[in-house]
């Protein structure tokens, strides 16, 4: 697996790219403007040019843009569909002007409307934004949700239904977060729950579907829907998980970014991450297992 983190561009996007090699990071995620707020200011050339370079430099290896938290494309409200696609078509524009290839979105919830009339209007978001980018190269991954309320994608099966339904195999994919897979009942802390976890997964989803992963350590118990990230090894899911994860040889060349908390060290804010990376890092073999 390629090991990387979630990067903040407060300090300009050209600086992330060096915040993630300092960190011994070999790809990084970061949101392109601000991930609370519709609006942002058109992405500055100089800016773009400074962080492609920077890209170059570092020898990053994977990137990914991770859209706003408040697109919805699940929801039955007109006026907030239509702005949860216009958003997340300008994230689809951002992500390509930077020349990153992969694009993490949260499915969204169906908020009252139900799992089917949610998965269309779901379906539907993402097919109109790639067809109104048919020239593109970005690959949307849906990300698995930890099934809290209403929200959808929390399932193998629905993440399936979704891919099927939008029906353009060279433009998507699926994002894994361990938090959020603990948190929907799947188990990898065991030999025999991570080949459970995987057979079922490729019965669905498929593996190659895999084009990303959100690592993160569990704070809630297995199947509790809540997502709550704890730093590698000191959650629930614990480091023989990540082991197995990180030397699956099916997953070599998917990249795996940190969103572990920070801990709020002002002196050095991604201290946190440094001593994660470390962690998953000392997990890896020389020889990577082939996995089951």
């Amino acid at each position: 697996m390629i090991l990387g983190a979630h990067i903040g561009i407060s300090g300009g996007l050209a600086h992330a790219p060096e915040q993630a090699r300092t960190l011994g990071a070999d790809a990084l995620q970061i949101f392109s403007k601000n991930q609370q707020q519709w609006s942002a200011a058109p992405l500055d050339p100089a800016e773009v040019e400074g962080f492609r370079a920077a890209m170059r430099r570092e020898k990053m290896r994977s990137a990914a843009v991770h859209t706003s938290y408040l697109i919805n494309l699940g929801s039955p409200q007109p006026t907030l569909q239509e702005r949860s696609r216009a958003a997340f078509q300008e994230e689809i524009q951002r992500a390509e002007t930077l020349g990153i290839p992969l694009l993490i979105l949260h499915p969204g919830a169906h908020t009252g409307s139900g799992e089917a009339a949610g998965l269309a209007a779901i379906a539907s978001g993402v097919r109109h934004a790639l067809e109104a980018d048919p020239d593109g190269r970005i690959r949307i991954l849906l990300e698995i949700a930890a099934g809290a309320g209403s929200t959808l994608g929390s399932t193998f099966e629905q993440l399936a239904h979704l891919l099927d339904s939008i029906d353009a195999p060279e433009r998507t994919g699926v994002c894994l977060d361990t938090c959020h897979l603990f948190a929907a009942g799947y188990d990898i802390r065991t030999d025999h729950t991570y080949r459970e976890m995987m057979a079922k997964l490729d019965a669905t989803v498929g593996t190659r579907r895999v084009f990303a992963f959100h690592l993160n350590d569990a704070q809630e118990e297995l199947g509790s829907h809540r997502d709550r990230h704890a730093n590698i090894g000191n959650g629930n899911i614990g480091l023989p998980g990540f082991r197995r994860l990180v030397n699956d040889r099916r997953f070599a060349k998917v990249p795996g970014f940190l969103e572990t908390p920070l801990r709020g060290d002002k002196s050095d804010p991604y201290a946190a991450y440094r001593e994660d990376l470390a962690s998953l890092r000392s997990l890896v073999a020389r020889r990577p297992a082939r996995g089951s």
